[in-house]
């Protein structure tokens, strides 16, 4: 399956499109004002894909951190905080592995994910913020070339093709 994604400066100019996109018998998706929103379409929220990756990241970084910071204790036998005792400097190691865990899991999970996670649907969420309107084509080959050389008659802002490898 391929998609092509079209933004287009106004609401005319998109009906316009698809209805020329419709008379050829290429099925299409409008999104922007009165259509299709980004989120109905799936296009990924990339701040939604930030917090889940640090989600997942966390469930293991804290656990791994908290015992990593006891085994540091264990091996080098610090006795950093001698109030606490042999026990409570390796349940504060623990604690501050942890703490290095959450914070991994913050700056990597999150930085990954905003990065990563978002690909190409930021920008055009962005342009749908805007007031702009994207006409996305998905079918065979064939189909998305027909398409790109309807489009262009109408001067897109943006016209970019997506080969989907997740089937393959």
């Amino acid at each position: 399956m391929n998609y092509l994604v079209a933004v287009l400066a106004d609401r005319i100019q998109a009906e316009a499109a698809y209805l020329e996109l419709e008379k050829e018998g290429i099925n299409s998706t409008i999104l922007g004002r009165g259509y299709k929103t980004a989120d109905e379409f799936g296009l990924i929220d990339p701040k939604e894909q930030a917090v889940k990756q640090t989600k997942f990241m966390a469930i293991w970084l804290i656990p791994f951190g908290f015992f990593a910071g006891v085994t540091f204790n264990l091996v080098t036998d610090l006795d950093t905080f001698a109030w606490a005792g042999r026990i409570g400097n390796q349940l504060i190691g623990g604690l501050l592995g942890a703490a290095s865990g959450a914070l991994g899991s913050i700056f990597v999970g999150g930085g990954v994910g905003m990065v990563i996670g978002s690909g190409d649907a930021l920008p055009y969420r962005n342009r749908l913020d805007a007031g702009k309107y994207l006409i996305v084509v998905q079918g065979q080959e064939s189909q998305t070339r027909e398409a790109t050389r309807i489009l262009r008659r109408f001067d897109p802002e943006n016209l970019q093709g997506y080969a989907d490898t997740s089937t393959v």
